[in-house]
């Protein structure tokens, strides 16, 4: 696969797609870029990236910490790294959050890269230019918008992955559709089991889709003052269910994607058909799990929730499928409808 002509593009960065066994190389004999990658991306590219510029770290959102970021600045002093250097970040959304975030801040900002290896970070994470790392157990607490000079993609790296990491990309995927493409989402319906088999062709029909939803909004609001706020959905309630139940990214946001559609239809903004013409495909693709988390555990975790303001949350509903709004909810109104979902 040859490098092909830029798919999307936001701020400064470009989309491409390559073949990683031929760019990885191409990148390698630059003197002045530096990889950041984990150890398990590293056992599959080890013959094509060098080793002393190459900085491995754990797998896992456990070593998305300020403490890692120290360790990676050390190594970038050690082979002094200046501005006129590139970071690579080489693996899922951990690594690329890392690396945007050490790029950005080290020396006030060197250019950065990523090369996204699971679905998630293609049809996500990579794109919009968030960087950030966890903070006391809550998720990018602290962290930066920093565009990469270029995000590269290469689909053969998912066929590494379990089904439930291509399902968690997939989960992002929907949200796109759900908040601003009525035709991705009947596109991902009709073709859930080609994308869940990694057929390419449809891969690079709903993946690239995916981006160019995500990027047209990132492109109006970068710094989510407003439109971008409808990329949460389904993150309110997700990322509280990630922390508190231990849910995949995928099914914690499919559980809170649900929420939201309830709640949208509850408010009379969602038709009840279209409501349940939701769920039940969040459901029947097993994005819709069974809660087992409390109720005052989740509504602790969502009071610390980077959206809210004072007493008041922003939150994201369906007017359709294809067309969502932000409003400020209080908290007294989001702590009843999730104990009204907890009993259900």
């Amino acid at each position: 696969m040859n490098e092909s002509v830029t798919v999307s593009s936001f701020e400064n960065g470009l989309i491409h797609q390559i073949c990683y066994h031929e760019k990885l190389p191409h990148l390698a004999k630059k003197k002045d870029h530096v990889f950041i990658t984990d150890q398990n991306v590293f056992s599959l590219v080890e013959a094509l990236i060098p080793q002393e510029r190459t900085i491995i770290l754990e797998p896992g959102e456990k070593k998305k910490t300020l403490s890692c970021v120290k360790k990676i600045y050390h190594k970038f002093l050690q082979l002094s790294v200046d501005r006129s250097w590139t970071a690579i970040g080489l693996g899922g959304g951990v690594v690329g959050d890392l690396t945007g975030f050490v790029a950005s801040t080290y020396m006030r900002g060197i250019n950065f890269i990523l090369i996204p290896t699971t679905l998630l970070s293609q049809t996500d994470a990579s794109i919009g230019g968030k960087n950030g790392v966890d903070f006391n157990g809550f998720k990018n607490t602290i962290g930066t918008f920093a565009q990469p000079k270029s995000v590269l993609l290469d689909f053969r790296f998912l066929n590494t992955l379990p089904q439930e990491e291509i399902l968690s990309g997939a989960a992002e995927i929907i949200k796109h559709a759900l908040i601003a493409s009525p035709a991705l989402f009947s596109n991902v319906e009709k073709m859930w089991h080609q994308i869940m088999d990694l057929d390419k062709k449809v891969l690079n029909e709903i993946v690239f889709e995916s981006i160019r939803i995500k990027s047209s909004i990132v492109k109006k609001d970068a710094k989510e003052k407003n439109e971008r706020r409808k990329l949460n959905f389904g993150h309110t309630l997700g990322h509280a269910l990630e922390m508190t139940q231990g849910l995949s990214h995928g099914k914690a946001v499919g559980a809170g994607m649900a929420f939201a559609a309830r709640m949208s239809a509850k408010k009379g903004m969602l038709s009840k058909k279209e409501s349940t013409r939701i769920i039940n495909f969040l459901q029947k693709t097993n994005l819709n799990p069974p809660l087992s988390a409390s109720c005052r555990s989740l509504f602790k975790t969502i009071k610390k929730d980077k959206k809210s303001e004072k007493e008041n949350i922003h939150f994201v509903f369906l007017k359709s499928i294809g067309e969502s709004e932000v409003k400020q909810i209080s908290f007294t109104q989001l702590k009843e409808d999730i104990y009204d979902l907890c009993k259900s």
